[in-house]
């Protein structure tokens, strides 16, 4: 007799069935990890702006529903064949990049990150909107025991990708970051435990955000159309505004860098070559290798970084991110299923 739905262990998540589209909770049969796999009993799964680029058709529509969320902490129920990294019980995190070829060129240099048939967790792959999630056992990671389920949910993207734009900027004693949100609020901890000297804009009139900045050592938090009061040896870019690209580079000084650390932004408009100009660069950041997630989630309890978390329950997703879109988020907002 076939086996039915009511037989087999079920899961409850949440999906986008289109662009546009609100999140909508379905029951569905939990699927079994097959060889190199591993199927996670979710925790807590932190909510990103991608997700609301993928929510709003800012990004390309995968051609099937999406369950959302690649800031995925949980514990592992069981491994497929062939995974010795891990064994029922561990705790695991899993983040944006899910999947590569290992063939490419990209791949075989240790630049993953920009593989042509990569596949991302929450777009391409299910993602943690969910009660259990199935992921690549290559592509998940032991995190940091300091850290709870729900604190820890931000390292995985805002944390990781903080840390590479981090890391692109150099060795800049002067750093400007916009749009002081979840991965502001980790990169600028780093920073000032580097010894840089951190300062933060924000939206217009967004005090709350700049006391918070400042609560985290920022020496400085203003509006994003301000000057800073003093030249910026590098910009991070945050905010997935085109605009604020030649506000950046009018602030940087000759030889600095503007990393623009979002995964999509809107256009920049034209701006007048002097100030590009004086050597100052304009560089992006493009997802995350394996390195990045050991190299930080090693970091992240040496500062220490404590990351700043508003919880919601799974079936808050909707309000969850429509606060996010507004700018009501101080740190990180993170589902607890």
């Amino acid at each position: 007799m076939q086996t039915t739905m009511q037989q087999q262990p079920i899961t409850r998540a949440l999906t986008i069935e289109g662009p546009g589209r609100p999140l909508r909770l379905v029951v569905r049969a939990r699927g079994t990890p097959q060889p190199g796999q591993i199927l996670i009993a979710v925790r807590a799964c932190g909510v990103c702006r991608t997700d609301l680029h993928i929510l709003d058709g800012e990004l390309p529509w995968p051609g099937h529903p999406v369950i959302p969320g690649h800031e995925v902490v949980g514990t592992v129920l069981e491994v497929g064949t062939g995974v010795e990294s891990f064994v029922p019980g561990d705790r695991v995190g899993v983040p944006w990049l899910g999947w590569t070829c290992g063939r490419c060129r990209y791949c075989l240099c240790g630049r993953e990150n920009l593989c042509d048939r990569a596949r991302f967790t929450g777009y391409q792959i299910d993602g943690g909107y969910a009660d259990h999630v199935i992921a690549d056992a290559r592509y998940s990671f032991r995190l940091p025991s300091e850290y709870g389920d729900a604190e820890a949910a931000p390292l995985l993207c805002a944390g990781l990708i903080g840390h590479r734009a981090l890391v692109m900027a150099g060795d800049a004693g002067r750093l400007g970051i916009y749009g002081f949100g979840a991965a502001a609020h980790i990169v600028a901890q780093v920073a000032c435990h580097q010894g840089r000297e951190v300062y933060a804009f924000t939206r217009p009139g967004d005090a709350s955000a700049q006391s918070f900045a400042r609560s985290l050592g920022a020496i400085w938090a203003g509006d994003s159309t301000s000057a800073p009061p003093a030249p910026l040896d590098a910009a991070l870019l945050f905010a997935p505004v085109g605009a604020l690209v030649p506000q950046a580079l009018r602030a940087v000084a000759k030889g600095g860098a503007v990393v623009c650390a979002g995964i999509h932004m809107s256009d920049i408009p034209a701006f007048p070559y002097e100030i590009l100009w004086g050597e100052r660069r304009i560089v992006s950041v493009a997802n995350l290798t394996r390195r990045d997630a050991e190299e930080f989630l090693a970091l992240a309890p040496k500062v220490p970084v404590r990351t700043v978390v508003e919880t919601f329950p799974l079936e808050q997703a909707n309000e969850a991110l429509a606060r996010l879109r507004d700018g009501r988020i101080n740190g990180a907002a993170v589902l607890v299923p």
